[in-house]
């Protein structure tokens, strides 16, 4: 397939690409789409630690090396890579998938529409990070035309698979405009972020918000100091092997208590602690000595995620405390100017997280359906947009 001087490829893997081509790619599509990039200007993310951690080669390629994604997963994946002659020029983490589970952008009502009228929706394609509602980079490529002409490549891939449909999760906002630009539909949605504004520590932070909210937090706080648990905090090589044998105990517990199945392995865990300790902490509470529950926390250069957590006991607030209170602890200390907490979730506001817009891009093949989804998004992006009105107006912080 051929567009202007362009060819692309399908990677079975991303052990097929290897590390220093990808994650070359990603550096340099990093540096373009920062806000205040300046044209020609020098690359300061050659260094791993300052990639994005979810876009890494050693965390894509991690999952399918232990087999969270794979067919057997029902996320298959296709990897678009986009070639000038012999140089490998583009790519972008493309996936078949077999169901919608592990994207955090629900369209079952889609595919329900599509069963309904007697049309296959699955497999599709997903140009995303599996299993991870966060924002970043989706077209990996040395320059701005090579995106562009990734982009067409993805949806050309599409519609020549006559697959039902494309959809591009949690994109930077340059790429989301790229989508759009090519046709694509957008879907907005919403996310709550803490921000850093130079907290010395959690009191300073605590001060700024509104009585009400600090008299919550406080109470909140006690109750599990006075339940007799203490915290640890472990940063990349800290974490020991029994440390990570716990928090995966703890990860899959939750999904146990839910009914259901864990996306990750103690494998996949195990593998980013060798490879890429440095974009890792772990918060371990403790009781009599013991450990009893744990949080995970992935960074970046500015960002901290709050990813996976779980108990092995039942105590009022202990959720709170770990994944919320002891995670905005480690991004003051660190010097994190982000804290990203998931996705979904009104009741972090009270917690001094503030709404954040988010989307995605969706092509679908079928006309009708399209047109019906259409009109669909843009009702849902005018809620979306009075939903955020109205949350910013409701700021847990103190007036003034």
């Amino acid at each position: 397939m051929t567009r202007n001087d362009y060819r692309t490829r399908l990677a079975p893997d991303l052990a097929g690409i290897g590390r220093e081509q990808w994650d070359g790619l990603l550096a340099a599509s990093v540096t373009a789409t920062a806000p205040d990039a300046a044209p020609g200007a020098r690359n300061e993310l050659a260094a791993p630690g300052a990639l994005p951690a979810f876009l890494r080669f050693d965390f894509l390629e991690a999952l399918e090396r232990t087999g969270c994604v794979g067919a057997d997963t029902g996320w298959q994946p296709l990897h678009m890579t986009l070639w000038r002659g012999h140089e490998l020029v583009g790519a972008a983490p493309l996936y078949a998938k077999g169901h919608s589970y592990g994207e955090y952008v629900f369209d079952w009502a889609w595919a329900d529409a599509y069963q309904r009228h007697g049309l296959r929706y699955y497999p599709k394609l997903l140009c995303a990070v599996p299993f991870t509602p966060v924002a970043g980079p989706r077209l990996l490529a040395i320059d701005e035309a090579a995106r562009e002409a990734l982009m067409l490549a993805l949806i050309a891939q599409a519609r020549e698979s006559r697959l039902s449909s494309l959809h591009l999760l949690f994109p930077c906002e340059a790429d989301a405009r790229r989508a759009e630009d090519a046709g694509m539909m957008i879907r907005r949605g919403v996310q709550f972020h803490w921000r850093n504004a130079g907290y010395e520590n959690f009191e300073q932070f605590l001060s700024t918000l509104a009585q009400p909210k600090r008299k919550k937090i406080r109470a909140e706080r006690r109750k599990v100091a006075d339940a007799g648990v203490r915290f640890r905090r472990l940063v990349g090589r800290e974490i020991g092997e029994a440390d990570w044998a716990f928090f995966s105990a703890c990860y899959e517990a939750t999904y146990a208590a839910h009914g259901g199945v864990p996306y990750l392995n103690r494998e996949f865990f195990l593998t980013i602690a060798q490879r890429m300790p440095e974009h890792l902490v772990m918060i371990v509470a403790t009781r009599d000595a013991r450990p009893i529950a744990a949080s995970l926390l992935v960074r970046d250069a500015n960002r901290m995620y709050g990813r996976y957590w779980g108990t092995l006991e039942r105590i009022d607030c202990l959720h709170f405390e770990t994944a919320f209170y002891q995670s905005i602890e480690a991004a003051i200390d660190l010097r994190v100017e982000v804290l990203e907490g998931g996705a979904q979730g009104e009741h972090k506001m009270s917690r001094g997280f503030l709404p954040e817009p988010t989307c995605s891009a969706h092509w679908l093949a079928e006309p009708a359906f399209a047109d019906a989804v259409d009109r669909f998004l843009s009702r849902e992006g005018t809620l979306i947009e009075g939903y955020l009105d109205e949350l910013r107006e409701r700021t847990p912080f103190r007036k003034g």
